[in-house]
């Protein structure tokens, strides 16, 4: 299977983007197309392999990028610097997500009509953001995301599905924030999932996350359990047998 990834270009703002395109270039396409939302770090190796991995699943990914043509974060504080203005400007932050799907959905080996989102971490927030706005996806999912949700930008009704996964025990997004969310999304009439994995943290997808004492381990089990769970997600977003 011959996947083919290349780099995209866009802005927003005046801020000149990049994203990354994977797909099987064997396959006839149009493909559907899933974005890849990044941690606080920006875009990095970690989206580019998850876009490859759903191109071998037969999607068109596209690892997103938020922060400007190869602006990424080497440290806590850094990535702190580069996420907090997104956190404290939820309309810039959509502005920015809708440009990176106009992006995406402009390529010619993506399906304009079928496109869906997920995300990591701080990419968790935004795909769910994407949900709460409105955006042109069928369905968003969150993977051990904040919670938290917008002042500004939310439709009434939420059309996309949506699926969480979490760790019971991430101290970043505790158990009440995640009733919460389903509160939330309950309200909104959307069509929703939350998979809580006991024993498992923040970052649990993450094979470099190793800071049990700070509540940010890789949970080899979970990982592969939410994978399994997205594989059948998208499949029922995009209507596949």
């Amino acid at each position: 299977m011959p996947i083919t990834d290349r780099p995209v270009a866009y802005d927003h703002g005046g801020v000149a983007l990049e994203g990354t395109l994977a797909y099987d270039d064997a396959a006839s396409g149009p493909h559907p197309v899933v974005l890849v939302a990044h941690t606080w770090a920006g875009r990095t190796d970690f989206e580019i392999d998850v876009a490859r991995k759903l191109a071998k699943a037969g999607y068109a990914g596209f690892a997103l990028d938020l922060y400007g043509k190869g602006v990424t974060g080497t440290g806590p504080e850094e990535c702190e610097k580069l996420m907090t203005p997104f956190l404290e400007d939820r309309a810039l932050l959509h502005g920015r997500l809708q440009a990176a799907l106009s992006a995406a959905t402009n390529e010619p080996e993506a399906d304009a009509a079928r496109g869906a989102a997920i995300g990591y971490c701080f990419g968790g927030l935004c795909v769910l953001d994407m949900a709460r706005i409105g955006a042109d996806v069928k369905g968003v999912a969150s993977f051990h995301g904040l919670f938290n949700a917008p002042a500004v930008g939310k439709v009434d009704k939420i059309a996309a599905k949506v699926i969480a996964f979490h760790g019971y025990d991430d101290p970043m997004a505790p158990p009440a924030d995640m009733t919460g969310l389903a509160d939330e999304l309950s309200k909104a009439g959307a069509d929703w999932q939350i998979h809580a994995y006991g024993a498992t943290g923040h970052a649990f997808t993450n094979p470099q996350a190793n800071d049990p004492a700070g509540g940010m381990f890789y949970k080899e089990i979970a990982a592969s359990r939410a994978w399994c769970a997205l594989e059948a997600f998208l499949e029922e977003c995009f209507d596949h047998a």
